[in-house]
């Protein structure tokens, strides 16, 4: 399929640069493919009444780490600013990361992170450029480790900001708040499964009280997902690989509710690429731990989810291409038709949608 097939305009005032207060009080729009009514103009709040007793909702408990730094790079007496986005750990020291500019980085150079971003405060941290790859990223190879390294990247990192907000206005400390879900777990995200930010204390009660349940899967975000598609085909596009989890537990916990007829909803296009990565033709959920790298589009053949909620995204996205493989391609151009004429707010900080399935 042709990229442009999903291009769409999106009006600049369209775009949440902040979240909602309270974050559940976010609008939601529901699309039902072949329903009487396609689109329902909705609320979070809500999201109890529109799913049934013994229902399920399964969330990333990914932690986002201040994965954006700032480093220095000396050479024959020339110092250069380089910007570093981790996006996969390889190992206990050591990440690839996207780095600018990496033409003018060689191998077995160190770059340097200080205290501040001016690199004259003290030395914090320092990585060898080990390898590049022909997908453009860089191997890092840090002087501290495992946990030692955690609270370095914690010192000097920010908070990497997707690319349309960041143009906007400049990452400050009410981000590590608001760009974490509150059920945050395992620390390894270069960005938010920001379908999951919309989740309180409050909404978690209600959907317990509706008998909703709610499960856990883990997959690290990496900086990939901000990524453009450069290509003209999606056949062509190349996906990043990004580290997730499903015990053995909630494989089976979730396997059971859809044997008794109720529907397992993913809450992010995050919880969906790590179930569907470990479904089989079969339709059962298996245990995985391990790296995907699995690229959902139209004429995809869903086994393992019967819902999803998920913010809205950007034109030409691999998550726009999901969203319409799941509810149709047609179906998605007129909810986010709708939603921009009604003033929904997109992407991470902006507003929700419930997507159920178009039907063969």
């Amino acid at each position: 399929m042709r990229v442009d097939d999903f291009d769409f305009d999106l009006p600049t005032e369209n775009i949440a640069l902040r979240p909602v207060k309270p974050r559940d009080a976010s609008r939601m729009l529901v699309v039902r493919p072949g329903a009487d009514q396609l689109l329902e103009d909705s609320a979070v709040l809500s999201l109890p009444d529109l799913l049934e007793p013994g229902d399920a909702l399964v969330f990333n408990n990914t932690k986002v780490i201040p994965a954006q730094l700032l480093g220095f790079r000396d050479r024959d007496g020339v110092r250069a600013k380089v910007g570093v986005t981790l996006h996969q750990k390889v190992s206990a020291n050591e990440w690839r990361a996207f780095v600018k500019p990496a033409k003018k980085l060689r191998l077995d150079d160190t770059v340097k992170f200080y205290g501040n971003d001016d690199g004259e405060g003290e030395l914090k941290l320092s990585a060898l450029i080990c390898e590049k790859s022909e997908a453009g990223d860089l191997l890092l190879r840090f002087d501290k480790s495992a946990g030692e390294l955690d609270a370095a990247i914690a010192e000097v990192g920010h908070i990497p900001l997707p690319p349309y907000i960041a143009s906007k206005r400049a990452e400050d400390a009410q981000d590590r708040e608001d760009y974490q879900t509150v059920y945050a777990e395992h620390k390894g995200a270069v960005a938010a499964p920001t379908a999951g930010l919309h989740f309180t204390d409050r909404l978690f009660d209600a959907l317990k009280k509706r008998g909703i349940e709610s499960h856990f899967v883990t997959l690290h975000v990496g900086a990939g997902t901000f990524l453009p598609v450069k290509v003209d085909k999606t056949e062509d596009h190349k996906m990043h690989h990004e580290w997730g989890e499903i015990s053995e537990e909630t494989a089976q916990k979730l396997n059971e509710i859809r044997a008794r007829g109720n529907k397992v909803v993913a809450v992010g296009t995050t919880s969906l690429r790590i179930l569907e990565s470990a479904t089989g033709d079969d339709k059962v959920i298996k245990p995985i731990s391990g790296s995907t790298d699995i690229f959902i589009t139209p004429g995809y053949k869903f086994k393992a989810i019967d819902g999803l909620m998920t913010n809205f995204h950007l034109p030409k996205s691999t998550l726009f291409m999901l969203v319409s493989a799941f509810s149709g391609m047609d179906e998605m151009r007129a909810a986010y038709t709708f939603a921009i004429e009604n003033g929904y707010r997109f992407y991470s900080y902006g507003d929700s949608s419930l997507l159920f399935p178009k039907g063969d």
